[in-house]
């Protein structure tokens, strides 16, 4: 089957998917499919996760970067690599260089996450720091590119890194062929459209449903307006798909082949890392999470048995710590609360044990007697504490209101 597009591109074709993956043979791993309990009774059906944040370099960007170098020319070849990326695409270019011997450069954000930064030194890449968005980023990788001869390795759009990341697809219908809706988070739309292009061939029935994070969502705008739209700004935690702009060859595979772009919230994206961490034990960044997050959001919405594709797992270990704090209060496991209570002693131990019996662990605490808002006799007391969820969190609240305290949230 050939699906067309337009512009400079030649179609893409399932052919080319398979031959991406005889390539990628010894090179790029098959990554497993974990079951999700907790997903599979939320879905009211089975649910399975693609774990390419296990992959070698820690996504599934290995994939389209070593296709794409190894079907260079040796001129080409030894004119070296450039290459734009947040981090994902940058160490996949990285490691595929230096497997092919190739000579690589990578541009990377300001402000990219450090790990990522340091990865892409270490499998042999020089890192040059531009721009604040892969936008800025992507033109100072193409200026270098024309002004030192450089081939420049596109992140998304070119019909080698589509093929691929299209790979994934295929090992989706060989480890549960029996799918029938597929969720991938879209940035520029590589991965989506490799894998659609892979699946729609072979299993035109099954649903492909892509997610972008809200504040960085270019394929509604773009499909509504028939072409690639610029977003003005683009503002995520999720890195790996905060992208202002659609690629134009995977927008016209997206457009033909994918069935739905959904947008998810920062609150679902966190909570989503968190499932990924508690539930699965698998450590994924939030763009990898973004499926997960459409799930969550919406679970009434998708057909079993569904595969949720983790595309990476690289995240910065101060923003881990970040987003799970960030998560757990989404998820109603912080509770913060100011009270009143009378200013004599032993009346913070009192506090502190009715907190003990309710079971919430005080995480943080400040007692503050000098307000001059408050009376001669009184202190205020403002609490942070952990919780077990939102019901937890009336209990807590209920059980203050109840010895006394005037409990202000």
């Amino acid at each position: 089957m050939t699906f067309r597009t337009t512009g400079p591109f030649p179609p893409l074709i399932l052919d080319d998917v398979r031959g991406a993956q005889k390539m990628l043979s010894g090179v790029a791993r098959t990554t497993g499919m974990e079951g999700s309990r907790h997903l599979t009774a939320l879905v009211g059906a089975p649910v399975h996760l693609k774990c390419e944040n296990l992959q070698r370099t820690g996504s599934f960007k290995l994939r389209g970067a070593y296709v794409r170098i190894a079907g260079l020319s040796p001129v080409e070849r030894a004119a070296g690599v450039v290459a734009a990326s947040a981090g994902n695409h940058a160490q996949g270019v990285a490691l595929a260089s230096a497997l092919l011997g190739v000579r690589s450069t990578v541009f990377m954000p300001v402000g990219a996450p450090l790990p990522k930064v340091a990865a892409t030194r270490e499998y042999g890449a020089q890192v040059r720091l531009h721009g604040h968005v892969v936008d800025e980023t992507l033109a100072a990788a193409q200026e270098y590119a024309e002004r030192n001869g450089a081939v420049f390795i596109h992140p998304f759009d070119h019909p080698d890194i589509i093929a691929g990341q299209g790979t994934v697809g295929l090992e989706i219908l060989e480890q549960c062929p029996e799918v029938r809706t597929i969720v991938v988070g879209i940035g520029g739309g590589g991965l989506a459209a490799g894998i659609a292009v892979a699946v729609k061939a072979l299993r035109p029935d099954v649903r492909i449903v892509g997610v972008q994070a809200a504040g960085a969502a270019g394929y509604p705008a773009s499909l509504a307006a028939g072409h690639p739209v610029a977003l003005d700004s683009v503002q995520t935690m999720a890195d790996g798909i905060k992208v202002g702009r659609p690629g134009d060859l995977p927008f016209q595979l997206i457009k033909e082949l994918v069935d739905e772009v959904r947008t998810v919230t920062e609150d679902e994206l966190s909570s989503a890392l968190l499932l990924c961490l508690e539930r699965a034990k698998l450590v994924v960044e939030p763009a990898g999470a973004s499926p997960v997050a459409a799930l969550l959001s919406d679970p009434g919405a998708f057909r079993g048995p569904v595969v949720a594709v983790l595309s990476g797992g690289n995240v910065d270990p101060l923003l881990m710590q970040r987003i799970l704090t960030h998560g757990m209060a989404a998820a109603g496991r912080y509770l913060s609360l100011r009270l009143r209570l009378t200013d004599r002693p032993g009346a913070l131990a009192a506090l502190l044990g009715t907190l003990s019996v309710a079971d919430a662990n005080v995480l943080d605490i400040s007692h503050v007697r000098t307000d001059p808002r408050l009376g001669l006799t009184e202190a205020e007391v403002e609490l942070h504490l952990e919780t077990k969820g939102p019901e937890h969190c009336e209990d807590v609240a209920s059980a203050l209101r109840d010895e006394g305290y005037l409990v202000m949230r």
